[in-house]
């Protein structure tokens, strides 16, 4: 192999947001270099454009006008003097003619080589040589104009994956059990890659119904040497996307890692790969099938780091200078395990829909040694126009057992609140006997059921309630201009106990009834049992408390009539009720709301159409996912309230149903 000539980086701008901008960041600066930020709108406050040395505005909101503006990243470049560029994932990070044009520009490009990108980039022609190489691969067949769709499914069997040959991330994927289902899941899966990556093209492969998604991280040089960092499980799915990673993989035996491990280096051999990728297989017994290679950094990433001992992005960042890799095969060896928990902006208990909004308050643990990736802070605000992703929270430990409890009580303990997250049901995720046993295949959401909201007991609710009522209480005696100094518990005549209301969600509501004593203490009556409190602390948002001598501790937060409350035992929210509660007010019957902001991406029904119950009456998309509404009941549409392209609000009207008699 020829000379390759060594030109240190001083000037590196990072063309994505969030987490994944701040982690090369933090790792271009531990390097001695410095580096640009580009933002939307949206993000003007975000931490990484902060974190940044220099920061260029895009001037737009949604991500086509800003992260996906090829034209905009290259002037930035420009106007920055920046010197290379690390694309990070998803965006245009695996887009051939942008990393063409960033070489082009004299620009150091931070990834595999843009050939490599658009071989990858082609989920068929990277079938093609991962075949010529000898690595194994599932039957798939393209569809074209001219392709027999029902004749192809059954020629693979069903079930079949219609999958898009462009772009990753679960977008562009539909899996489907019969003939009846086919032409929707291909027009949705098309319609969806045409909206996330530009190009329509899908195909058919065959579903596996019950396998482990595996893949291996590679990393190679421009002087010809190649290694493979181990494996990471990827099983635990939702929407064909990741939401709880390992390594290594509980399933993979030291055979399995050697073959596995081989192929992937074959993959890597076959494409001439200089930088990080990933190549992805499924695993089913001891036998596995080529899936895809990722030419770029992975979500998950940072469990193979923990494990390995080694900064993948300081490595891209080397082999783009054109250093040789930092380390050898032989070198390399597993360390213990290491999990990473995805938290998502999303409601678990409406099948993970989107949950953009917010966040009042973002507290990561302190306890468990645990590092967050992540682009947050309190007052962040998770937008439609980008993925729902808060953070990635990692974990390792000597052992699978110990690095999966230790994660499920770091997201217990930290504050995540102000909208609605996956993150109560990621800890009882890695709780289960399922997981704690390794048995994690791709089905194992719907296999095993994880509680999708964790459950909160009458006892919890009480202690919560008590926890508001006396910070509450704290607060106004702190802002009283009358009697400030006196203690509560003196008075010249008997007063009645104070009370006041909480709801929790819709169901559930706590009277709690107050009264301060002489000694300082409270008694308190909540479902007619009478305790003793003693607060140690509260007015400064925590409250630190003795109930009956049982000391707990509580974060608390006032949010207009809501409380934002965290204890030990994970967040809920306590709805202040007022004293003169309004009345006479009705639900609109008939009525079909947005279960979520976004946008109206197509209608399929009309006033005065006649609808089955579970029709499909419009399709709305948040957060580059696709998502069906259908009709209620059965009975005739009487007005749709939207059109196509129209942005709705969570809550808003969309179409009113007249029910069948």
């Amino acid at each position: 192999m020829a000379d390759v000539e060594i030109t240190p980086i001083s000037r590196l701008l990072v063309a994505n947001r969030g987490e994944i901008a701040r982690r090369v960041i933090r790792t271009a600066h531990d390097m001695g270099i410095e580096t640009v930020a580009i933002y939307a709108d949206g993000d003007a406050d975000a931490p990484f454009v902060h974190e940044a040395d220099t920061a260029v505005a895009l001037n737009g909101t949604t991500t086509a006008e800003t992260y996906l503006d090829v034209d905009k990243v290259l002037d930035a470049c420009q106007r920055s003097n920046a010197d290379a560029l690390h694309p990070g994932y998803g965006f245009l990070s695996e887009n051939q003619g942008f990393a063409q044009a960033v070489i082009d520009a004299g620009i150091k490009w931070i990834g595999p080589s843009p050939e490599v990108i658009g071989l990858m980039g082609d989920k068929l022609s990277a079938k093609k040589l991962m075949q010529e190489a000898g690595v194994p691969t599932l039957p798939a067949i393209e569809i074209d104009e001219q392709t027999d769709i029902a004749s192809a499914a059954t020629e693979i069997g069903y079930p079949v994956l219609v999958k898009a040959s462009a772009g990753g991330g679960g977008r562009g994927m539909r899996v489907v059990e019969n003939p009846q289902e086919l032409d929707a899941a291909v027009e949705g899966a098309k319609r969806e890659a045409s909206s996330s990556f530009g190009d329509d093209t899908v195909f058919l492969e065959k579903w596996l119904d019950v396998s482990r998604h595996v893949e291996l991280q590679i990393l190679g040089d421009r002087h010809g040497n190649l290694v493979h960092c181990f494996e990471r499980e990827c099983s635990i799915q939702r929407r064909h996307q990741k939401i709880i990673e390992e390594a290594p993989s509980p399933a993979v035996t030291d055979d399995i890692r050697e073959r596995m491990g081989s192929a992937a280096i074959a993959a890597a051999k076959k494409l001439g790969y200089a930088s990080a990728g990933t190549v992805e297989f499924l695993l089913t017994g001891s036998d596995f099938y080529f899936l895809e290679v990722n030419a770029r950094l992975q979500v998950e990433h940072p469990i193979t780091e923990e494990i390995i001992g080694h900064d993948l992005v300081r490595e891209q960042i080397r082999v783009a200078e054109g250093e040789t890799l930092s380390f050898t095969q032989d070198e390399l060896s597993i360390n213990g395990w290491a999990i990473e928990a995805r938290l998502y902006a999303e409601n678990p208990a409406k099948n993970f829909l989107p949950s953009p909004g917010t966040i009042v308050a973002w507290a990561p643990s302190t306890i468990g040694d645990a590092r967050f990736d992540s682009g947050v802070e309190s007052g962040s605000v998770i937008s439609t126009h980008f993925d729902s992703m808060i953070a990635k929270v990692i974990v390792h430990a000597p052992t699978r057992r110990e690095a999966a409890a230790r994660l499920a009580r770091v997201l217990e303990t930290t504050q995540i609140q102000g909208l609605t997250t996956n993150r109560d049901f990621l800890v009882s995720t890695l709780r289960t006997p399922e997981y704690l046993a390794g048995d994690t295949t791709t089905d194992f959401i719907d296999r095993v059921q994880p509680a999708r909201i964790r459950e909160v007991s009458r006892a919890e609710l009480a202690e919560a309630a008590i926890a508001v009522a006396l910070e509450g209480q704290a607060r106004r005696r702190a802002t009283a201009s009358i009697n400030r100094n006196i203690q509560s518990g003196w008075r010249n005549s008997t007063m009645p106990p104070e009370r006041i209301t909480f709801a929790y969600g819709k169901e559930q509501e706590v009277l709690v009834e107050y009264q301060s004593q002489r000694d300082g203490s409270f008694a308190v009556t909540i479902d007619d049992q009478l305790m003793q409190v003693n607060c140690f602390m509260a007015g400064n948002s925590q409250v630190d408390m003795a109930i009956d001598g049982h000391r707990v501790s509580y974060t608390v937060q006032p949010v207009g009539q809501t409380w934002l409350v965290q204890s030990s035992k994970g967040g809920l929210e306590l709805a202040e009720q007022p004293r003169y509660p309004l009345t006479g007010l009705a639900d609109l019957s008939g009525g079909q709301v947005a279960p979520m902001p976004g946008a109206v991406l197509t209608t399929s029904v009309s006033a005065g159409d006649s609808v089955r119950q579970g029709d499909l009456l419009l399709i709305l998309e948040a957060m580059k996912m696709e998502h069906r509404i259908t009709a209620p009941m059965d009975g005739t549409v009487e007005t749709v309230h939207v059109a196509e392209g129209d942005q709705v609000e969570n809550g808003q009207l969309l179409v009113t149903i007249n029910e069948d008699e």
